[in-house]
């Protein structure tokens, strides 16, 4: 894009005498509207190839028939253009389209806005403040209307054949729903793809978790494109195993350590906390599935008449917790724990944080889908420095599952 000589611009100043911002800003509206006129102008002289009064060049049937007035929102405020015409019809504008009334971006502006996390009625203020109209709060509600069509599209695009990882974590809600406030919770599924990229595979937003609605979730992915999941990382979701092997047979399931250890310091003393969790790490950090067990007996043995209950769900949950022991460092750090969609979740909290409850599913979910938009473009093509790494030995590990997708 051209820019304008700094000569023209000290002209500019010069005779401009301003005394404040607001004057500068007053004398920019009146050039932004004087240059869309002459492209206008332009336009149309390009249409009938010649000349305001050149008859003598004319060489077209058609001509000039005047002009009707346009108001258009610009970011300086509305701007009153006049909008040449032709007698013949044949101009259509390009610089300001037939039925635009809006050139300033406003929609995407709004929508940023909103993805951001500000409510409809604070947007609406904003853009009272900064561009000098008003747009109500129901206007705004419309505008991010049209998200729902992109989301749907989202919801249903082709999804990669196979994930090495996928993670599954819920984060929960208020939402209006008949004139009660339920607490929901969107749960997100996040994928590692063969090329080492995160990717959110879906938003799913229900008020009560079953295996059927697992099952749907599965079956949807499956729908998709999803042919197999190599590793899927929970955190104790109710349902979810049996529903995703019912989909996803040869898929290998590991319970986040991480959340794991949190529940079970909640049947500890905080006075006891530390060297409880101290003891723990001789579970996940032990060599071998068989010196994990081993280093939970002992710690059952050491605990059992202070805290019998803390260390039960390790062993309900042994064959799931226990998953990672048969892998590789490298994949160990991967999969032993939900921490990768938590950082997503995290994400969602800052623009979310300001509500306390959202009007309808639809309204909390177009804000985590402008968060997932804004995620995509920042996560860069290389999950992690060792995926090549941690691709070759999942490669040896599930050559028979890879191989037509690797080779």
């Amino acid at each position: 894009m051209a820019r304008l000589p700094k000569e023209l611009v000290r002209d500019f100043v010069r005779k401009g005498n301003f005394k404040s911002i607001k004057d500068i800003e007053e004398a920019l509206k009146d050039i932004f509207k004087d240059t869309i006129q002459e492209a206008l102008e332009a336009e149309i002289e390009e249409e009938l190839g010649y000349s305001k009064y050149d008859l003598a060049n004319k060489s077209t049937t058609n001509s000039r028939n005047g002009k009707y007035k346009k108001t258009v929102k610009s970011s300086s405020g509305t701007i009153d253009l006049l909008v040449p015409r032709d007698r013949e019809g044949a101009y259509q504008p390009k610089i300001v389209e037939k039925h635009q009334r809006d050139i300033s971006k406003l929609e995407d502006n709004i929508l940023s806005l909103y993805g951001k996390g500000m409510s409809t009625r604070d947007i609406s203020s904003h853009v009272q403040d900064i561009y000098g109209f008003e747009v109500s709060a129901e206007s705004v509600s419309r505008i991010t209307d049209k998200l729902i069509p992109l989301i749907q599209e989202w919801q249903s695009r082709p999804l990669d054949p196979v994930y090495p990882f996928i993670f599954l974590d819920a984060v929960h809600y208020s939402v209006k729903e008949e004139n009660r406030i339920v607490k929901k919770a969107a749960y997100v599924v996040l994928g590692v793809t063969l090329e080492g990229r995160k990717e959110i595979l879906g938003i799913y937003i229900v008020e009560n978790e079953t295996s059927k609605f697992w099952l749907s979730v599965m079956t949807d992915l499956k729908n998709i494109g999803v042919k197999d999941i190599l590793i899927a990382s929970v955190d104790g979701l109710n349902g979810f195993d049996n529903a995703i092997l019912s989909v996803f047979p040869q898929a290998q399931i590991q319970r986040c350590i991480v959340h794991q250890i949190r529940n079970t310091l909640k049947y500890v003393s905080y006075k006891d906390r530390k060297s409880f969790a101290h003891d723990l790490k001789s579970i996940y950090t032990a060599p071998s599935e068989e010196a994990g067990l081993t280093a939970l007996n002992t710690i059952k043995d050491s605990w059992k008449f202070k805290y019998p209950y803390a260390l039960r769900s390790w062993e309900v949950n042994w064959s799931q917790l226990s998953a990672f022991y048969e892998y590789t460092e490298e994949i160990k750090k991967v999969m032993y724990t939900t921490n990768m969609i938590e950082n997503v979740h995290r994400q969602f909290r800052k623009v979310t944080k300001s509500k306390g409850v959202f009007p309808t599913d639809m309204s909390l979910l177009k804000q985590l889908y402008l968060v997932v938009i804004d995620l995509d473009k920042k996560w860069d093509r290389s999950f992690k420095r060792g995926w090549d790494q941690i691709l070759g030995q999942l490669a040896i590990k599930y050559e028979n599952r890879l191989s037509e997708y690797l080779f």
